[in-house]
Order: structure tokens, then sequence, then C-alpha cells
């Protein structure tokens, strides 16, 4: 009996930011000598974690909300969005649960677009709130990391597209904070001026989450 490769499955070999091709946008945490933060343990899999599964999401009326603290509040359905600019970004992922995955190559729409084409942040917004399709799931964030350069919107991964199973059709990525502040199955993003934890930080996790800190657990 013949089995085919996982094609999640990484290769043993380290992706570099400098096979990349031109013109993507590089995280500054993979030029790092030691790439894997305090505590995590490199996989070469893409495991599958979230808080109560995947929700049932129709992509024909899927929509992805910007409201809160900005100049004009959007709402793009899905052809939309797909119509947006896009960037693409070399960047490692640092699950809280002490796995890595290096070198991962995400595409979708930049965080600073979805910003710009609602006309900025209003001079009070301070932090976002993401909110998932799941069951009202939310996790915080500030706004400075939501607009970090490397941070977008995505619905490709490794030049395919998104599986329901990892936040399809659309989830934040935030490259610089643990990975479950990278919020599967966005929705909306909320700009407000105050500090809102989300499910995980209301259960314990870090309000901030830098894996680099090992802000894992409490504030």
């Amino acid at each position: 009996m013949l089995f085919s490769r996982d094609p999640k499955q990484q290769t043993e070999k380290v992706p570099l930011p400098a096979d990349q091709p031109e013109g993507i946008i590089v995280s500054v945490d993979t030029h790092r000598a030691q790439r894997i933060p305090p505590g995590q343990s490199r996989t070469l899999k893409w495991p599958v974690l979230d808080a109560s599964g995947p929700p049932r999401i129709d992509q024909a009326s899927w929509k992805l909300e910007i409201d809160g603290l900005v100049s004009q509040k959007l709402s793009f359905a899905w052809d939309e969005f797909l119509k947006l600019p896009r960037v693409k970004v070399f960047a490692d992922f640092h699950c809280v649960t002490r796995w890595s995955r290096l070198g991962n190559i995400w595409e979708g729409v930049s965080t600073h677009t979805l910003l710009d084409l609602a006309g900025g942040a209003k001079p009070e917004a301070k932090f976002v709130v993401a909110h998932g399709y799941d069951h009202g799931w939310t996790t915080n964030l500030p706004l400075a990391e939501f607009l970090a350069e490397d941070a977008l919107v995505a619905f490709r991964h490794d030049g395919e597209d998104l599986t329901l199973e990892h936040g399809a059709p659309a989830r934040l990525m935030v490259p610089k904070l643990y990975a479950w502040k990278s919020a599967k199955w966005l929705g909306a993003i909320e700009l407000v001026e105050h500090d809102k934890p989300g499910f995980w930080e209301r259960n314990g996790y870090h309000n901030h989450g830098d894996p680099w800190r090992e802000e894992r657990f409490g504030w």
C-alpha cells in the first residue's frame, strides 16, 4: 500500500528569507539567528487547534466588516474582498501550545490596505477586536500590532486556499504574536479606544501574547 505525503508536511530544511521571491513581504522575525522562541519546538506538520470546532460558513453570504473607530465603516462580500490588492508574507507561526511552523507563505489583503479603505483610524482608536464566525469568538490586540507590515487578512497558505479547519474563507494573520491572536473565520475588525480581552484572554491566556517573551498566560 502506498501513502502520499501530506502536502502541508514540510521537509527538514528550514525555509529562509533569502530564498523568497522578489516582492514578498518578509517578516522581520524570520531574520533572527534563532527563529524558534523560548519554550517552543519546531513542527513539520500544520496542527489544527480551535476553541469549539469550525463554524458553518456559506461563502456566498460571508462578509468582512470594518467598523468601530474608523472614518468610514465598510463591509466586503467575498467577491469584493478577492478584488482588493493582495500581498504575500513570508513568516513563522508560533502556537501557545509550544509548536512553531517555520517559513509559511500567506496571501491576502494587508491590514494597512483595509484600514486605508476605511479612511483610517480615528485618533482615539488604540486597540482592535477581531470577531470570528465561531460562536461569537473574539481576540484583542493593540492597533500598532494589527498594522504591522507583515499583518494581513489571509485566504491562501503556501500556495493553496485555506481549508475550513485552518480558518477559511479568511483569517487574520499577525505573525509577531502567538497564533491564537490570528483569528480564524474572521468576520469583523472593530477598532476601539479601550482594550477588550477576548475569549482566550478572559480564560487565562496573556492579554498581549508575544512569543519571544513567553507571554502565554496571565497578564
